[in-house]
């Protein structure tokens, strides 16, 4: 080849790759229902956020009413096989399964078979769990399908294992645990709960779950690809696990009912496809249009801590981040989570229009919740005109604060991140979250906006972090943190009280490791006991699904047991102590923890 070949072909090379790496033009003008540029924008985004975040497959569909308009996979389903990811492509739906449990439980609602405000023992005579809670009303379906009933959020030990037990001994697991609140007093998200509630079905119906899944609810849809099974997907059609580019075991999951839905975007087309035709599938109608307007319908609007948040049955309805549309009415969502596999699904009720984006790999959270989302965004405004608004962003303020105001914020918080310090500097505050500082600064709008400085002098951003706001509030005589975005709040956190700790408990402070692991999914590889500053602290780390180590902070109840601080998921959950052999053990939830010796 001469050199001017050479050079031709090399200019042609770098043309063609910085066409790939550049955002395609947005049209001036779009003609109604034409998706030409959602597909052109998405197709490209997903390959940025992929290769960003190191996602090595994924799928998705776009659905306007009864059509999928569009459905593509990008990546590889087995990269090692080189095998594409495609429309086709089966994946763990994790918690997207929720959806379809709260199907099945109000067809048995519209059978006469099932009350969702009766207590659940009605149903699943064996249910029981302890309470420090004695006024506390019962806790039903619907309680469990707005993750409103108090339950533990997980059974960890043999949740995720080689071979799981049947997820119908949860219901025995459960009976020595205490509940985390009384019902519908706080969100707090339980897979346990809706697992509960599979079982709950299970009785009724007089068949194994999967079976009456399918029948119910998988089949009568067209969807033939799905089931729910504890293990993932055997196919040749099924995806690989990864995390960070490198293959992973996908570990069976115990909890069916809340997240064993193996599926496909384009079967999963066909659920969203049923809620635009007023719960009809094909030929049946799977849920009555006024059951399926239920579903959607808020049911939290008269619990204070959860603020204006809201859920159905079944259904996310708020979103505070990514999951961010306005001007189109209700956004109706459910993402999900296992090991490996991530997944969003979203409809727009109103407009008909919905798209679910399924991956592979642990790292594409956040990678599915923005794929879906702007490309919601862009249909909606191919297929109705509506545009989404600029967003403003908030300025800093002048000063408005007193150094009063900002004290009343120093403290130590329980949140969804672990114990946050807040202490006050000269015109800010500084919080102290998973061993980074950030700044809250004033704002304008008398929030505080989150800062970050790259070695406390380059501002970095914090990108949908960005533009949210965080205040302090009384509610429900709680002393909490909240957090607002576009007119949404969510409950972030709440002030730590501290309480005396008994000797026996400061005796117990030092290195621990699980005793029973058995064949579990190793989820812990940090767990630690200390004391610091008034309170007791559990530091752990979670690999797979987060970097770093967080915090619990602990309040003893007696010698022999302690709750974690705070409102929510993980939280007000029990840690006990316990004697087997004459050696003492802490547990927590099915894990016995052993001390390490010195």
């Amino acid at each position: 080849m001469g050199t001017m070949t050479k050079v031709w072909a090399a200019a042609v090379l770098v043309f063609m790759l910085a066409g790939c790496a550049t955002m395609p033009k947005r049209p001036e003008n779009v003609a109604q229902g034409d998706y030409g540029y959602t597909k052109e924008y998405i197709s490209w985004l997903a390959r940025k956020e992929m290769k960003k975040h190191d996602v090595t497959g994924l799928s998705i569909a776009l659905v306007d009413d009864q059509r999928v308009v569009w459905a593509e996979g990008f990546g590889f389903a087995d990269e090692a096989g080189n095998v594409s990811a495609t429309p086709e492509t089966v994946y763990r739906a994790g918690s997207i399964s929720k959806l379809f449990t709260a199907t099945a439980a109000m067809q048995l609602v519209e059978q006469g078979k099932l009350d969702i405000d009766r207590p659940l023992q009605t149903y699943l005579p064996e249910f029981s769990i302890r309470s420090r809670f004695p006024a506390a009303g019962p806790i039903t379906p619907r309680t469990i399908m707005t993750h409103h009933s108090g339950l533990p959020s997980d059974l960890l030990k043999g949740m995720w294992t080689r071979n799981p037990e049947p997820f119908e001994s949860e219901v025995n697991l459960i009976t020595d645990e205490y509940a985390a609140y009384p019902p519908d007093s706080v969100f707090s998200y339980s897979n346990v709960g809706v697992t509960l509630l599979g079982h709950g079905v299970e009785k009724i119906t007089g068949r194994d779950f999967a079976s009456h899944m399918d029948a119910s609810v998988l089949r009568p849809l067209g969807m033939p690809h799905s089931s729910f099974s504890a293990a993932p997907d055997r196919s040749p059609l099924a995806a690989k696990a990864y995390r960070k580019g490198e293959e992973a075991e996908e570990t069976p999951l115990r909890g069916i009912p809340a997240g064993g839905l193996n599926s496909t975007v384009l079967d999963l087309s066909r659920f969203m496809e049923m809620v635009f035709a007023g719960g009809r599938g094909g030929e049946r109608q799977i849920i009555k249009p006024e059951t399926l307007a239920e579903m959607l319908r808020p049911q939290n609007a008269r619990v204070p801590l959860d603020l204006n948040f809201r859920v159905g049955l079944g259904w996310m309805l708020s979103g505070l981040g990514n999951i961010d549309i306005k001007n189109a009415g209700p956004v109706a969502h459910h993402g999900g989570a296992t090991l490996y596999h991530r997944s969003q699904l979203i409809v727009l009720p109103d407009h008909k229009l919905g798209v679910v984006v399924l991956a592979n790999s642990a790292t594409a959270g956040s990678v599915v919740n923005k794929l879906a989302t702007e490309a919601l965004k862009l249909a909606l405004e191919a297929k109705t005109g509506i545009k989404q608004p600029d967003r403003k962003k908030p300025t800093e303020s002048d000063g408005s604060f007193s150094q009063d105001a900002l004290q009343a914020y120093e403290g130590r918080y329980a949140t969804m991140a672990g114990v946050v310090s807040v202490s006050k500097q000269s015109d800010y505050l500084r919080a102290e979250v998973m061993n980074k500082s950030l700044r809250l600064v004033p704002r304008s709008d008398g929030l505080f906006g989150l800062q970050y400085k790259l070695l406390g002098l380059f501002p970095i951003s914090l990108g949908e972090l960005d533009n949210v706001g965080i205040s302090r509030a009384m509610v429900a005589e709680r002393d909490i943190l909240k957090a607002r975005a576009d007119g949404q709040e969510l409950l972030v956190g709440e002030r730590i009280q501290p309480v005396p700790i008994p000797e026996k408990w400061l005796q117990r402070t030092g290195e621990y490791k699980i005793a029973n692991a058995g064949d579990d999914a190793v989820l812990f590889e940090t767990l630690r006991l200390r004391h610091d500053a008034g309170l007791l602290l559990v530091d752990y780390s979670m690999p797979l699904f987060f970097n770093g180590t967080m915090s619990l902070a602990i309040a003893p109840l007696s010698d022999t047991e302690a709750v974690i601080y705070g409102l929510g998921r993980g939280m007000g959950e029990t840690i006990r102590v316990v004697a087997i052999g004459g050696e003492e053990l802490l547990y927590y939830s099915g894990y016995f923890l052993r001390k390490n010796l010195p």
